[in-house]
């Protein structure tokens, strides 16, 4: 709580895929708004920037070489977004293609379809993995060395972006997550929000903690 009212979280995208962003949070008593318009996040206390097509090529400096769902109306929205945020060091989390926006934003490259791509993207369903944390990161502090997470990506961090340190990684060298070395910024590749619920499928991590980390952030 925030002054003794709930803190209040936005997230930009399209409601359509937004519901298990919005339960997730609300279950943690947030006040949570999908919105696609940048008008009144100054109001919001946080910003979630959710999973989705791919971005945009031309927004790293590419040409498309296989991404897929781009939605380039929302992909600007969604920088503007950050970009407020940053500007005003307010909390951000970046889920999947929220993730790599930031790293976008601050900067970093993509690889627009990893070459492990097979054993991460949506098959029928989240695929799930071992992933290892960086000692004395958040993600380490909050679920230890080792740990498994879901996975429903083809696409993935290249180069991280300025100030942007790499805390999460799976066998492969693909990146799931980073944080920014000074501002409340985080991002991570996998799913937290379709992690809320036990008993959590193939020994995964409960997604709670993240955002809980996440919402501390506000105070």
């Amino acid at each position: 709580m925030k002054n003794n009212s709930p803190l209040k979280a936005a997230i930009v995208g399209r409601t359509q895929f937004t519901g298990n962003y919005e339960k997730a949070l609300r279950s943690l008593g947030v006040h949570v708004q999908t919105l696609l318009s940048t008008g009144k996040l100054q109001s919001f206390d946080l910003l979630i920037l959710p999973g989705g097509g791919d971005i945009t090529p031309a927004f790293f400096g590419q040409k498309n070489k296989g991404s897929r769902d781009i939605d380039t109306e929302l992909d600007i929205l969604q920088i503007q977004a950050l970009d407020l945020f940053v500007r005003h060091q307010k909390p951000v989390l970046g889920i999947c293609k929220g993730m790599q926006l930031i790293n976008i934003f601050f900067g970093g490259s993509m690889k627009q379809h990893l070459p492990t791509a097979s054993a991460h993207e949506y098959v029928k369903g989240d695929q799930y993995h071992l992933t290892q944390a960086l000692p004395g990161s958040v993600l380490h502090k909050l679920y230890g060395d080792r740990f498994i997470v879901n996975s429903a990506h083809h696409q993935g961090i290249d180069l991280p972006g300025k100030l942007l340190k790499v805390t999460q990684t799976c066998s492969d060298g693909v990146i799931e997550g980073i944080e920014h070395l000074s501002l409340p910024v985080l991002g991570v590749q996998w799913h937290p929000e379709r992690l809320m619920e036990s008993p959590k499928e193939k020994n995964a991590v409960s997604g709670a903690p993240l955002f809980q980390e996440f919402l501390s952030r506000a105070f």
